[in-house]
């Protein structure tokens, strides 16, 4: 009997109560990272997330592993842990429990507790280094911008596929010193660029929403296992994205070829990173231009959070109320 469009995947990762669960972790993540918004100490904004992300994950009816996980020094949440109560589905884990640590700590928009899951073996191990990224919404031409041209090229190309001026694309780039070669050549060519001051996974996701936002393209480059993070998202809602390692060491080329990547200068699609069914949440901490901040209230604490869908392809947007 042949499935019905509604009908999900014989693969099928995700559950409705799952859905909701991997929002309800992040909201956890989050409300203990705000706590120490504006405090000055990035360590304890980042262990205070983990602490609480790591926590609601052991309750989860799962067999989950983490793929993606702390690199900051922590114990929880390394990479190999064994995440959830051991019974169930089995699931591939990717964590940042407060992207945007020192946005959390000097009270900076756009610090997210993030978390996504996936089916086993559908999230591509990464070593900690940087990574480029390119990302640019759905609707255009597969190949249209590559990370093989320069900025320049892509800008032309993207700006051909929309029927615009170069003068009327919106580029998105983290507020980085390293950005500056990039920043000097789209404001030579008169492209308007909006500077996030940090986290480059609501970046990705503010390309891909271009109706909403405004962005048209993210260009530049951060953290790769965020960019696995920032894939998932892009499955979900759909566009096109393509990351590359930045592998400027010996260790860091020693790590990369460990888990399996033998070619330093390979690029990787969305669906290279992040393939098969997968969930990808989001909670904001600070206030932002994709989420609203945790709001601690008297007897209550307001959260706002994205949750999506890859195969569904749904984006739910989720405030909820805890009572304190």
């Amino acid at each position: 009997m042949p499935k019905s469009k509604t009908q999900a995947p014989e693969t099928e990762i995700v559950d409705r109560n799952l859905t909701l669960e991997i929002a309800r972790i992040t909201e956890r993540a989050a409300i203990a990272a705000a706590g120490w918004r504006g405090k000055g100490d990035e360590m304890r904004a980042d262990q205070a997330a983990v602490e609480a992300m790591h926590e609601a994950l052991s309750r989860i009816a799962f067999k989950g592993r983490i793929v993606i996980g702390e690199v900051r020094g922590s114990e929880k949440l390394g990479l190999d842990e064994a995440v959830g109560t051991g019974k169930g589905l089995e699931i591939d884990v990717a964590v940042d429990p407060l992207e945007g640590v020192t946005g959390c700590a000097k009270d900076l928009p756009d610090a997210l507790s993030v978390l996504a899951f996936a089916e086993r073996g559908g999230l591509l191990h990464m070593p900690d280094a940087y990574m480029e990224k390119l990302a640019i919404g759905p609707g255009y031409p597969e190949g249209v911008v590559d990370l093989d041209n320069s900025p320049r090229e892509n800008i032309e190309a993207l700006a051909k596929a929309k029927g615009v001026p170069m003068t009327d694309i919106v580029a998105c780039v983290l507020d980085r010193p390293r950005h500056a070669n990039l920043l000097a050549e789209l404001r030579e060519i008169g492209v308007a660029v909006k500077l996030l001051p940090d986290g480059d996974i609501a970046a990705v996701i503010h390309a891909a929403n271009s109706d909403d936002t405004g962005i048209d393209i993210y260009m530049g480059s951060g953290g790769a296992p965020e960019g696995v993070l920032a894939a998932v998202a892009m499955r979900c809602i759909g566009g096109q994205m393509q990351g590359r390692l930045i592998l400027d060491s010996p260790a860091k080329r020693e790590q990369a070829e460990k888990i399996g990547i033998t070619d330093p200068k390979a690029k990787f699609s969305a669906e290279d990173m992040a393939h098969g069914d997968v969930l990808f949440a989001a909670t904001g901490v600070t206030k932002g231009s994709l989420l609203n901040g945790v709001k601690i209230l008297p007897r209550k604490i307001v959260t706002s959070s994205v949750v999506m869908r890859s195969w569904s392809k749904t984006t739910r947007w989720i405030t909820a109320e805890h009572q304190r």
